[in-house]
């Protein structure tokens, strides 16, 4: 048995992965690549055992492994065999899903996940550690967290086929699924605080807009404190600050003629021409050249996460190679989990020692 496999190795963000594990593994710990085409597998060069899985038949798969690492999206609905496949057999198992489907579907597995000792892990990329460890940073220090602000204050990165071929999905599916799409305690909690939708001038942040990933990483965080118990008055929200209103109104306006365009059949065309296929992503210049860094404040105090590298490229592969190795490490109850309420402290740890920064200052 291999201890952990990178399943959609072939594909643009799983081979940044499963270049970054066999990079920065233990020498004692075994990693596989697993795609449906042994062919691509071959082509990527790398020294690892090869396995041949289809996402529809993906039980010999989760045998094959103590922890499956999943960037094969979009995981709505298919992902869900794997899942299921892991919980079956005891796996751990961890993606980038930022698909809020895919991910209510999954918590409802809690229990029998819980049972057979697996901790499914969901968005340890860019989507949401930084959200979520964030937050649980401040947890540690406070003991009890009330209002709880994130903010993004720089970020540079680019966007790949897979992320757009998610989007895509999740807009498609919007229809007979809004409730659970716009219901902010879809994965848990019960905290009331709405998603920043305009651009406002904050007292404590100055010009602040929405963060393009607040809708999904909110209920992730809420679901760490409905597992973590961050207290009965948190409220939490995210937001984007601006250096000034221009900027703001013009990001925004942006993203919002981007999810309107994906949303018509005509204009999706359109994008399709100009925007990157499923496979492509950006250079390797361009994710060097990428880095963010985010704040969550609560209580008197502040956390940062920062990293360099394209957030969702570089940086998410070294986020998910190291939780993979978190969950192929240490020991933890089974269940559904967010990144915090199955890894905290071993995985922020060995995020430190990655050189990816995570430190609670007071404000």
């Amino acid at each position: 048995m291999l201890d952990i496999v990178v399943f959609g190795a072939t594909g643009f963000v799983g081979r940044l992965v499963a270049e970054y594990l066999l990079a920065n593994k233990p020498q004692d710990v075994t990693v596989g690549l697993a795609g449906r085409s042994r062919e691509k597998l071959e082509k990527l060069g790398l020294d690892a055992p090869l396995i041949v899985a289809d996402a529809n038949e993906p039980e010999d798969l989760a045998q094959q492994a103590r922890v499956v690492c999943s960037t094969v999206g979009p995981y709505w609905p298919n992902g869900l065999k794997l899942v299921d496949a892991c919980i079956a057999r005891g796996t751990h198992y961890c993606d980038l899903t930022g698909e809020i489907l895919f991910t209510h579907a999954s918590v409802e597995r809690h229990q029998r996940a819980k049972e057979a000792g697996a901790r499914i892990v969901h968005s340890v990329g860019f989507d949401s550690i930084p959200s979520d460890l964030g937050t649980f940073l401040l947890f540690q220090q406070l003991g009890r967290l009330g209002e709880t602000t994130l903010v993004v204050k720089a970020l540079r990165g680019g966007l790949s086929g897979g992320t757009l071929a998610s989007m895509k999905g999740q807009i498609d599916e919007l229809h007979g699924h809004k409730r659970t799409v716009f219901d902010p305690h879809s994965l848990g909690g019960t905290d009331t605080t709405k998603d920043l939708r305009t651009v406002t001038r904050d007292p404590d942040f100055g010009w602040i807009g929405p963060f393009v990933m607040a809708s999904y990483n909110t209920r992730i965080v809420r679901r760490s404190s409905a597992l973590l118990g961050y207290g009965p008055d948190f409220a939490y929200r995210e937001v984007s600050a601006y250096g000034n209103p221009v900027t703001a109104v013009g990001f925004t306006a942006g993203l919002g003629a981007l999810a309107a365009g994906l949303s018509f059949t005509a204009t999706r065309k359109v994008l399709d021409k100009v925007l990157p296929d499923p496979g492509q992503g950006p250079s390797e210049q361009a994710r060097e050249n990428g880095h963010f860094r985010i704040e969550v404040h609560a209580g008197g105090l502040k956390s940062t996460v920062a990293a360099k590298g394209d957030p969702g490229y570089k940086a998410t592969a070294l986020m998910m190679g190291e939780s993979a190795l978190t969950l192929a490490l240490t020991e933890g109850e089974g269940g559904v989990h967010t990144p915090a309420s199955a890894m905290g402290e071993p995985l922020i740890e060995r995020l430190r020692a990655a050189n990816m920064t995570l430190t609670v200052n007071s404000t």
